[in-house]
């Protein structure tokens, strides 16, 4: 066992940290914490301590990330306050996540509180100062509509390398990643590539091929690594969230006896009746499955013929 006297400065730094959370009334998650982002939890990058202050609920049944350009075009910027509005209209209390930069980060989280959306923005830095401090005044009243997280403990300056482990985070607790604007190159387009590999959905709005500034979401498109989303309609649609879609009849199987269910796959079955159809990643946080469990009962219960698969990751209970 390693104790003070093996690692005096190892130990002080921890003391430091700890003072600075009880100090600033943080909330620090590790993994085995009930309140740590499960959906980042079964990502096998995950950091084992996030740093947290303010009041959204990490594990909501529905979270988006928007993400792109930090020399956002009017086109850009409208998109974000139109697409979250008609969010908030179709589907309130919907967790929106960003990176707090300038450009389309900062623009998605001041249109999320300006309709009454909930909205994070994960740091690359410690809790201790807010970058760009252009943005401190947004970063305050997200605390009360949302909240600021960061795996980086205090004084830890936001140096480039911690911006891309900054999108991992925003990519891992996320349903779905929204690229809104990206050139060739760029930090969004790093955070739709982590959320294709961590198997969520990633949508991209497409722009003029002249425009340099929508160069990376049509490629993104092109390559078939994201899905073309013009409005939150559309979003809703794909992902299974529109509210009407659980109010519809599910279609009827014949089947001479109901299968043998295990513990978990009844739990499934429970909510999916509950709830109506409903995506992978929401299944996940409300049955409290890791999702490779989650994707290995989803396809046992498509063989007994219990559910069935629609586009999306979205499932359907069948009677």
């Amino acid at each position: 066992m390693v104790t003070a006297l093996d690692a005096p400065a190892a130990f002080q730094r921890a003391e430091r940290e700890l003072e600075f959370v009880e100090k600033n009334r943080l909330t620090c998650l590790t993994l085995k914490d009930e309140g740590y982002p499960s959906r980042l939890r079964e990502c096998d990058d995950a950091p084992a301590v996030l740093f947290f202050k303010g009041n959204a609920d990490l594990n909501s049944l529905r979270v988006i990330n928007m993400v792109g350009t930090r020399r956002a075009t009017e086109y850009g910027k409208q998109f974000c306050a139109t697409f979250l509005r008609e969010l908030a209209e179709l589907s309130p209390g919907v967790l929106v996540i960003s990176g707090l930069a300038y450009g389309i980060d900062v623009h998605a989280h001041r249109a999320a509180l300006a309709y009454g959306l909930p909205t994070v923005g994960v740091l690359a830095h410690g809790l201790d100062r807010i970058y760009p401090a252009v943005h401190r005044k947004t970063a305050v009243e997200m605390l009360s509509q949302g909240g600021l997280l960061t795996e980086f403990p205090s004084d830890t300056n936001p140096d480039p390398h911690n911006f891309v482990s900054r999108n991992r985070i925003v990519a891992g607790m996320s349903d779905a990643t929204i690229v809104v604007e990206s050139p060739a190159k760029g930090g969004s387009l790093i955070t739709a590539n982590l959320a294709v590999g961590y198997h969520r959905d990633c949508f991209a709005v497409p722009g003029r091929i002249s425009d340099p500034a929508s160069e990376g979401c049509n490629r993104l498109i092109r390559d078939n690594k994201a899905a073309l989303v013009q409005n939150a309609e559309e979003l809703l649609l794909a992902m299974g969230w529109m509210e009407n879609e659980g109010k519809r009849k599910p279609e009827a199987v014949q089947r001479d006896l109901f299968p043998e269910l295990t513990e978990e796959e009844e739990r499934v079955v429970r909510i999916l009746q509950q709830r109506g159809e409903l995506h992978i990643n929401t299944l996940v946080v409300e049955a409290d499955i890791p999702v490779h469990r989650m994707s290995a009962l989803l396809f046992e219960l498509e063989m007994k013929g219990v559910i069935k698969a629609l586009v999306g990751g979205v499932y359907r209970l069948l009677l």
